[in-house]
């Protein structure tokens, strides 16, 4: 066999493998001169991403494809890469090409992944943006989170379905776990999220404990209260891996973990996140919870708000204090002072975080600067408050004063962003700076005293002095006077109508301005990064100052909404009745045209004699808005936020469940059905006496007869369960309403409608007693489905009830019996029962001998088949 010769490689061919060998995962940015450069599959995928030209480069006796974009726009490009998914290595040169003896020298200075990046051009303010670990042990599942662009570190563990809650919940951007768990990790977690597989050992718990303990310097875990926690710490030790690995040194902004103590707060699925809408509307021009509510001030307090809409409290002593501060800001003029304040803050939780990261520039520095001293302005109006609340939080507030001195001391008002452009630092910070200025500075009375006086010893008058990166400075003659040029000038170059020359004083002076240019960059870009290592040591305080911040304009936000949208004041206690007055849906009484008012309902559930509501009602008169609006008005109480009625009391709720209008998870093989089971399931194996349910047309992705047996069955569980949970039940199977006849604690309710002239007016108002139709054939109507075809249903379904009306069992109804139904084998409607009525009463059974019925069978089976 003959051996191949192996392709001659370029030396930057070379030089790009042996760095892409190491990040083989990541696309690798790779920098020639003034060009990020992609190649082979890089380049492909990037040309598709970045809609940039995708072109060969010679590779010594082959080519190589390549795209690359101007290095000044890798601010346009990068984000566009990793919001695609994808992790970012950033190749620089790590010298000056002009001083390189050989190839210039290169190295990955960045690695950039969904879940590690801080750059404003890819976060989303209002956002977290975590990157989570997860391990799988026997016993539990343990997640860490972390925020680089924040600092927070979170930590816990328990069931897989918490686990996969707390992932929708929290929503990370990447999620790390070991390659020896992919099988695990599909069965449990959704494919959708981007991951990223590390190394078995990595989780290992005695390599994860020495990783946490390095980290925060400390002997043991047992003072973040996580020691308990094994799987957690082996998640969290992996992540920090995975920090370090991707050049993310300078973590001191992480200088705590938290465990989630999801004890505390109320259990909400998956499936009831998304069902209320709570972060993220179903349809893509919907309005969701989050977009009501959040009319923050500050990024830190909408990343806040937005935790705790998905983390409601059970703490009943926390929620008053939160109702309790929102009622003083409502009552009070302060409000408006503070809400004033809020907006100059800014971001002051990524600032610090950056400065902590070494990525912070000079005008972000300007920007902390502010903040501080709006936060001294806070502080100020807290202690006039004289409220005891507001005067604790001021005591925690920390303006920092002798960093906002540094600061304004050091940097100019006005700074640049960039650090290599000069003019950052004040005078009289650096006494060698102040003189290299003043010589940079003077420079140009120099120059033109030069010229004057070399105008009058040569005599030629139209001498100009210019500068060329080049040449360097350098004087020009023009051909008329280029005999007057003295001897000592030595020509440089010959242009078409003048001569350039340069002298021995004029190469003295511009090495001496160059020098001074290059000198006053070192001397200011050091002057910065002390300045930067400065702030770093009050990342404590502001971190502290950020979280009171954001609790602030979380809860004056609460009265500004209170006020403007007319919220009350909650009572949240410890019964187990829910009495809600007059109750609204905060999303659909904003999004109503103009002109047209939402119609309040009363809302009453306890344990004891009304536990769950049946609630039938035709299709679009507004069941679904029941539900939700009961689910979130206690969602709202219990994150300290007033709610849409005109009274309510709440009995502290520790689990929401939602089973409403469910989508197709078609992609995953599951059918609404399945989709539909998979949340009841949850709900039904997760109950408590505090747990509050909403269920919508349970059982309508399967035949009437399953699905009213379903409906029916699940009803029944719910009342003999022994939890009592509150419950409300849409339906428009109205056979359930006989439930509440052999139910004691079921009790029906209806949306009222009203017929008029063969058309239907939704009163969308809540009434005692159950409703007999549904009138989908007026909602197809009103739908604008041809008239043919309503004219049509109207007599087929005069036809099936006329039918059907035989076949009650009025004598269990009216006797108050509990009912012992038998589903028929057929339907009455069914023409093929008839048929096989009639070939079961010829049948003589006396006569038939085994292998004649075996035979009689089998026709009937292929009569059931021809139906079907």
């Amino acid at each position: 066999m003959t051996r191949k010769t192996p392709i001659e490689e370029t030396p930057l061919m070379k030089q790009y493998f042996s760095v892409k060998a190491k990040y083989p995962d990541a696309i690798l940015l790779f920098r020639v001169g003034d060009f990020y450069e992609t190649f082979g599959e890089d380049a492909i995928k990037s040309s598709k991403i970045l809609g940039i030209v995708l072109t060969k480069r010679a590779n010594g006796s082959s080519h190589v494809e390549l795209a690359g974009f101007p290095y000044h726009s890798i601010d346009t490009y990068l984000p566009k890469l990793v919001k695609s998914g994808h992790r970012v290595a950033i190749c620089e040169q790590l010298e000056d090409p002009s001083k390189a003896k050989k190839i210039v020298k290169r190295g990955v200075t960045e690695l950039i992944t969904p879940g590690t990046s801080v750059s404003e051009k890819i976060l989303e303010n209002k956002e977290n943006n975590f990157l989570a670990a997860i391990h799988f042990e026997e016993e539990a599942v343990g997640i860490a989170l972390v925020d680089l662009s924040t600092g927070e570190f979170l930590v816990t563990e328990g069931h897989a379905e918490m686990i996969d809650n707390l992932v929708s919940t929290f929503n990370p951007s990447e999620i790390l776990y070991s390659k020896a768990k992919q099988e695990v990790y599909k069965k449990v977690f959704s494919s959708k999220r981007f991951t990223f597989l590390l190394e078995d050992w990595l989780f290992s718990y005695d390599y994860a404990y020495e990783k946490i303990t390095g980290h925060f310097q400390t002997s043991g875990l047992k003072g973040f209260g996580i020691d308990d926690y094994q799987s957690g710490i082996c998640a969290a030790g992996a992540i920090l891996h995975y920090l370090s690995e991707n050049k993310h040194d300078n973590l001191k902004h992480i200088n705590k973990i938290s465990r989630i103590e999801h004890e505390n707060y109320v259990w909400l699925d998956r499936f009831t996140i998304r069902n209320l809408e709570l972060i993220k509307a179903l349809q893509h021009d919907g309005t969701s919870l989050l977009d009501i509510l959040d009319k923050t001030k500050t990024p830190m307090g909408s990343r806040l708000l937005r935790k705790w809409l998905v983390l409601p409290l059970k703490d009943i002593r926390t929620i008053q204090e939160r109702h309790e501060i929102v009622d003083y800001f409502k009552k009070n003029t302060l409000r408006q002072e503070i809400e004033d304040i809020l907006p100059g803050i800014g971001d002051l939780e990524r600032l610090i975080s950056k400065a902590a990261l070494k990525k912070i520039n000079p005008r972000e520095i300007k920007y902390l600067q502010k903040a501080l001293e709006y936060c001294e302005k806070l502080k100020e109006l807290f202690n006039i408050s004289k409220y005891d609340r507001l005067l604790k939080l001021s005591e925690k507030l920390n303006p920092c004063q002798s960093l906002q001195e540094k600061i304004q001391k050091t940097l100019v008002d006005d700074p640049t962003v960039q650090t290599n452009k000069g003019d950052l630092i004040r005078e009289g910070i650096s006494e060698e700076l102040d003189e290299l200025k003043i010589l940079k500075k003077t420079g140009k009375d120099y120059l033109l005293k030069l010229r004057e006086r070399e105008i009058i010893n040569t005599g030629i008058t139209s001498l100009k002095i210019g500068f060329t990166n080049v040449f360097g400075y350098y004087l020009e003659v023009t051909h008329a006077h280029k005999e007057k040029v003295p001897n000592t000038w030595l020509r440089k170059q010959t242009l078409v109508n003048a001569e350039r020359y340069v002298t021995e004083e004029l190469k003295d002076y511009e090495e001496k301005i160059l020098h001074a240019e290059e000198k006053i960059l070192e001397i200011e870009q050091s002057i910065f990064q002390d300045l930067v290592f400065e702030i770093c040591e009050y990342i404590l305080p502001v971190q502290q100052n950020s979280s009171i911040i954001a609790f602030v304009d979380c809860l004056s936000n609460f009265s500004s909404l209170a006020i403007n949208n007319n919220y009350v004041k909650p009572e949240v206690d410890d019964s187990l009745i829910l009495d809600i007055k007059e109750c609204r849906h905060p999303v659909i009484e904003k999004c109503l045209a103009f002109g047209e008012e939402f119609i309040p309902n009363n809302i009453y559930l306890n344990n004891n004699n009304q536990q769950i509501i049946i609630l039938t009602g035709p299709n679009m008169s507004g069941k679904s808005a029941i539900l939700r609006q009961t689910a979130l008005a206690v969602l709202m109480a219990q994150i300290g936020c007033f709610v849409p009625a005109s009274s309510a009391r709440i009995g502290i709720v520790d689990k929401i469940f939602t089973r409403v209008g469910a989508s197709d998870n078609l992609s995953a093989g599951e059918s609404t059905f399945m989709v539909e089971m998979l949340e009841t399931a949850s709900i039904l194996n997760n109950l408590s006496e505090r747990s509050l349910i909403l269920l919508d047309e349970i059982g309508r992705g399967t035949s009437t007869y399953d699905g009213i047996s379903l409906a029916w069955a699940i009803t029944e569980y719910l009342h003999q369960a022994n939890l009592n949970p509150k419950t409300i039940f849409a339906t428009h199977y109205h056979e359930l309403n006989e439930i509440a006849s052999t139910l004691k604690r079921v009790r029906n309710f209806n949306i009222s409608v009203k017929e008029y002239k063969n058309k239907v007016i939704f009163l969308r108002k809540l009434i005692p007693g159950g409703s007999e139709h549904s009138f989908g054939i007026h909602v197809a109507q009103m739908a604008g489905v041809p008239k043919l075809i309503v004219d049509r249903a109207n007599e087929i379904l005069n036809e099936l009830e006329n039918h059907r009306a035989n076949i009650k069992n009025e004598q269990a109804f009216a006797e108050n019996k509990p009912m012992n139904i038998q589903l028929k084998l057929f339907d009455v409607t069914d023409p093929i029962y008839e048929r096989v009525k009639n070939e079961l009463n010829k049948i003589d059974v006396n006569a038939l001998t085994p292998i004649e019925a075996l035979m009689k069978l089998n026709f009937l089976k292929t009569l059931l088949k021809k139906d079907k």
